[in-house]
Order: structure tokens, then C-alpha cells, then sequence
């Protein structure tokens, strides 16, 4: 039996690795700012000297884009600076580290799916935060980094809470339609996490290190992300298409972030669901609780 280590854990995937742990043999523990202040590396150090530590995943996050922007310092503290402190404490352990980040580390340019091999240039204080967090793991030879997109889920705020909740209030919504990705239930994303750790577990070789691409599979703006919500929920609700000049916010998006899975498919067997797939059911669980 391991011990896994989950930062982050009042997080969205946090929470969703939490739900799938329950069936699971080996020992989480699950910690967030309250439990572990991953910016505070004598806690670290010591948080560790009293818990036996194998694996390291690093779900924790200043996930506030715009507000990065005023707040840098915080950004960088906790994208970057605390994975630079748990990238130390791991190889002092010999600890396998999962790390999780995101598609705002590309400017958005592209026209084809983004690969793992290509060029980040962020283009937001949030973006350039959690790149300079990859680059601490980059020469560690234990360390697998998994950009994901348009998280959502269950738990938390998240873009889907917001569609019901508002579409419920509203006649009409506006969502952009400039802005394409792929939106990824956390919950297919702590799935596939707890599947790399299990075949870490049956053979320590079927860890190899390196960066990755996770989403959903498909492709779609946040103006059909909003429609299909509605269009499942059955909700009454006009949903209306804008572009992003008409809608200011103060950290620049992506305007392209397909995410390239075909690497984590390969190495890793998986069969990755629909956006549209993961979406219904966690429209299910929201409307069954």
C-alpha cells in the first residue's frame, strides 16, 4: 500500500479524486491550505517528516485569471514557487510527483491541436505563472505534468453551475463564440490520475515522466458549451453568441486551446470520453443531488 499526497483537495479535482479514493487500497491524504500551506517549505518539510509520502499529486492552484492580473505576486507564489518546494521535498523523498496544468500556457494562436512539444507563450499573468511552475519539474525524472482545459465539475464554482443557475434567472445569456476548446469533466481527468498511479503501482517502469494532454474529446466554444447545457438541463433560456472584443475582461484568453491527447491515449490506454458524454452525466449527479 502507497501513500498518496493530494494538494489541493477542496479543489474541483481535488474533490473528484477524493470520491473515486474511497474504492481505492492505498492510503490519501488529502490536504489544502488549512491541513498544508504549500507556500510555507518549513511546513512542507516538516508535514513530511512526520508522514511517510510516495506520490505527490499537485492539484492546487490560483485558478483566478483575471484577478492574477492585479495580483501577480500571489500567482507566482502559489503556481510556481510552492511547485518548486514540492518538486525539493519529493526528490529529498524520492517521491513520484503528478502536476497539473493548463492550456493558458499557449497563446492561443494555433489552428491545430496543441502537442506537448510546442512552444508555450503565455499570454496572462495566470498562464505565465503556471509555466514557470512546469519549468521546476522540467529536469526532475519523476515528475509527470498534465495540462488540462475548461475544468469542470460536481463540485465548486465552475461554468456549468453558472449556465444552471443563471439560465434559470435569465431569459437571455450571452456567451463568446470566438473562444474554442475542449471542456473537461474533473472527474474523467481523477479518473485517468488515479489510472496512472495504479499502473505505477503494478510496475514502477509504467511511470514515464514528462508533460501531457488531457480534455475531453470534441471541440466547441463556450457559446455551444452553454447551449448544450441548457438544451440538457431543459431550461428556458435564450443563449446568445458574442465575440470577445464585445466582452472585456481584464486577462486575455486563449482564443484556440485544443488540446492534442494522443501521447496520455498512447502511453497510458485510455479511452477518453466526449465532452458531450461527460457533460450529461454530470448534469445526472447534479440533478440527482
Amino acid at each position: 500500500m502507497l501513500s498518496i499526497l493530494v494538494t489541493g483537495s477542496n479543489g474541483q479535482l481535488g474533490q473528484e479524486i477524493k470520491q473515486l479514493s474511497y474504492d481505492n487500497e492505498n492510503q490519501f491524504i488529502f490536504t489544502d491550505i488549512n491541513e498544508l500551506d504549500i507556500t510555507n517549505e518549513k511546513e512542507i518539510e516538516l508535514f513530511f517528516a512526520q508522514n511517510k509520502i510516495n506520490i505527490i499529486v499537485n492539484c492546487a492552484a490560483y485558478t483566478a485569471v483575471d484577478k492574477a492580473e492585479s495580483e501577480p505576486e500571489k500567482a507566482e507564489l502559489i503556481n510556481s514557487t510552492a511547485v518548486k518546494y514540492l518538486k525539493n521535498i519529493a526528490q529529498a523523498n524520492n517521491c513520484y510527483f503528478i502536476h497539473i496544468s493548463t492550456d493558458y500556457v499557449f497563446d492561443g494562436l494555433s489552428h491545430k491541436p496543441y502537442i506537448e512539444k510546442d512552444m508555450p507563450n503565455p499570454n496572462s499573468v495566470y498562464g505565465n505563472s503556471k509555466l514557470n511552475g512546469e519549468k521546476h519539474l522540467e529536469i526532475m525524472n519523476k515528475a509527470i505534468i498534465i495540462r488540462t482545459s475548461w475544468l469542470y465539475s460536481v463540485f465548486g464554482n465552475n461554468i456549468v453551475k453558472t449556465v444552471l443557475k443563471y439560465g434559470k434567472e435569465r431569459e437571455e445569456l450571452k456567451f463568446i463564440t470566438d473562444q474554442v476548446g475542449s471542456p473537461t469533466n474533473a472527474a474523467d481527468l481523477a479518473y485517468t490520475i488515479l489510472q496512472i498511479i495504479g499502473h505505477t503501482i503494478n510496475d514502477k517502469r509504467n511511470f514515464i515522466p514528462g508533460i501531457y494532454h488531457y480534455s475531453n474529446e470534441g471541440v466547441c466554444s463556450w457559446y455551444d458549451f452553454a447551449k448544450e447545457i441548457v438544451e440538457i438541463a431543459k431550461i428556458d433560456c435564450k443563449v446568445t453568441p458574442i465575440e470577445t472584443k464585445d466582452y472585456f475582461t481584464p486577462a486575455a484568453r486563449p482564443y484556440y486551446s485544443v488540446l492534442n491527447k494522443t501521447k496520455i491515449k498512447k502511453t497510458y490506454n485510455l479511452k477518453i470520453p466526449h465532452w458531450k458524454d461527460s457533460l450529461i452525466k454530470c448534469l445526472n449527479t447534479l440533478q440527482e443531488s
